[in-house]
């Protein structure tokens, strides 16, 4: 890692597939707060998905550095999907704290739906004392429960947790592979690189 990154944020997801909502995300998330990095990190095992099917985690790295090739803003980690088990933010955060200078400052970046449910995740105490929180929200989201949460979480927090408004977060994930398997159109949901890689694998038919 360059000695010049000071300012890191993490973009945790399935991405299965990633979409033009996670990388709008992290652009502004990028800009909102000087990052000089953000780092795209495809979950292993995701806790809170446990029973769904999922693509590979092979599929779902090799669409995510297709997403972000074009960006020198962006890189993506393998380090959950190496790592044996669930993928727990806290763990994902602690191996950057050690891969990084000590003086750089993480930001760990996921939806407000996500940081609602942030007490619940595994020793979420520690993960926000080990790193600022960015919870992204869409135009219109109604923002009294994530309110409540992270005021709740700011009471164990000595890190910052910010909302930013993302004007792309109404695509999803789940919308894009019934679209596919439908016979729908994605063009313009995904970059052109990933809709290319999923018609050419066969993903969600």
């Amino acid at each position: 890692m360059r000695e010049d990154i000071k300012r890191v944020g993490l973009m945790g997801g399935t991405f299965d597939p990633i979409h033009y909502g996670h990388l709008v995300t992290a652009e502004v998330a990028r800009a909102k707060f000087s990052l000089d990095l953000v780092i795209f990190v495809p979950a292993g095992i995701p806790p809170h998905k446990k029973g769904m099917k999922i693509s590979s985690g092979t599929d779902r790295f090799m669409m995510t550095v297709l997403a972000t090739a074009t960006n020198p803003y962006f890189e993506v980690s393998r380090v959950e999907l190496e790592r044996t088990g669930p993928s727990y933010a806290i763990d994902t955060v602690r191996h950057f704290k050690r891969e990084l200078d000590g003086d750089t400052e993480i930001f760990f970046i996921t939806g407000a739906d996500a940081a609602i449910e942030i007490l619940t995740w595994k020793d979420a105490t520690e993960l926000l004392k080990e790193c600022s929180l960015i919870a992204a929200t869409r135009p219109g989201y109604s923002t009294c429960e994530l309110e409540k949460s992270l005021e709740e979480a700011r009471l164990h927090s000595t890190q910052r947790i910010n909302l930013v408004e993302v004007p792309a977060l109404a695509i999803s994930s789940t919308d894009i592979r019934r679209r596919v398997e439908q016979g729908d159109p994605i063009r313009y949901l995904v970059p052109w690189t990933v809709e290319a890689y999923i018609y050419k694998t066969g993903l969600y038919r």
